[in-house]
């Protein structure tokens, strides 16, 4: 399959932009995956050690991606301890 894309590129050089869009985007994509996975509270990979793992977050924890307006580091805690 590469050897596919690397002649074609070679015959159709106006294609290596086309290429690197889409190869940068898919590997963005796979890494905005991972991140999600791994630090995302609603995912819970270990149910013995941690069963809930969204009970543990304070609130100047900032688990989005990008928030506009919200300073993390003012926030208080509005809710009980479970």
């Amino acid at each position: 399959m590469f050897r596919v894309m690397v002649s074609h590129a070679k015959k159709h050089p106006s294609l290596i932009p086309l290429f690197l869009i889409i190869g940068s985007g898919g590997v963005g994509a796979g890494l905005y995956l991972m991140r999600l996975a791994m630090f995302n509270p609603d995912v819970c990979w270990d149910k013995t050690n941690n069963p809930e793992p969204w009970n543990k977050l304070s609130p100047s924890d900032q688990y989005k991606f990008y928030s506009v307006n919200v300073d993390y580091s003012r926030l208080k805690k509005d809710r009980p301890d479970f």
